[in-house]
């Protein structure tokens, strides 16, 4: 039976912070894209929803200007403390247990949230329900499962084992509750929900300084490699593989 007492990759972790910069670097241009699109401005209420740092509640925040309200929620809000000024506030909150952290919001965000949470239908329902009528919701999830493996090209030890690692990985997450398939069907459920205008796209972001592994002072035979996108990347490729390559799946349907 999975499990649904923790979340695997909570804040305390030491390699959090590290964790959300490349968050940041890797899907921060995706996301603001859609949020520009989506027409966020002064005056507008936000509520960022599992905030994985502070960038996007930062921009937000700058958008919507003192006029505005940016609500960011997390079940641990250590990493957002910096960004808790007006007109940010920062409340604890888990959108998979508890009511909607507020109602009336023009614009509700998720990146990276709800795949892991263990009642995403729960989950689901509160993030819209916090919507205003004519409200619209991005959510930003992943898929892993439409890319098993870290190393596709699989050519020695070392990418056995990154690819032994993922699978032991990709395991742990769904022992917890996490639904690796759940990308592909937001669109059906969104519908499900009641919600209009519901569009995709998809993004996979197959290599990224973001990912590269620090080298140790000494290493011996330590090597970073380039291969080739599946799509023009806007700067030249460098770095290792993501430890989890992660395919976020947008949706900005309104109510």
């Amino acid at each position: 039976m999975p499990r649904s007492d923790g979340y695997l990759l909570d804040n305390q972790q030491n390699e959090a912070g590290r964790r959300f910069d490349a968050f940041a670097h890797l899907f921060g241009p995706t996301t603001f894209r859609h949020l520009e699109g989506l027409g966020v401005g002064p005056g507008r209420r936000c509520c960022e929803v599992g905030a994985d740092g502070t960038s996007v509640v930062s921009w937000l925040a700058e958008k919507v200007g003192q006029a505005g309200r940016v609500v960011a929620t997390h079940i641990d809000t250590s990493r957002l403390t910096p960004a808790a000024r007006p007109p940010v506030e920062v409340r604890v909150h888990d959108v998979g247990a508890e009511e909607p952290p507020g109602e009336g919001f023009d614009l509700v965000h998720a990146r990276l949230v709800l795949v892991h949470v263990p009642d995403r239908e729960r989950a689901l329902r509160s993030v819209i329900e916090s919507l205003r009528p004519g409200g619209r919701l991005l959510i930003e999830d992943a898929d892993p499962a439409l890319q098993p493996l870290i190393r596709p090209g699989e050519h020695g030890p070392e990418q056995r084992l990154a690819n032994r690692l993922r699978q032991g990985f990709r395991k742990l997450l769904a022992d917890r509750g996490a639904d690796l398939s759940y990308g592909r069907k937001l669109p059906r459920l969104l519908r499900e929900s009641g919600l209009h205008g519901v569009e995709a796209d998809a993004y996979f972001p197959v290599t990224s300084p973001a990912c590269t592994t620090p080298k140790p002072r000494r290493s011996v035979g330590s090597a970073t490699g380039s291969p080739p996108p599946a799509s023009p990347p806007t700067r030249r490729p460098t770095g290792t593989w993501p430890t989890w390559q992660p395919v976020p799946w947008t949706w900005p349907p309104h109510r």
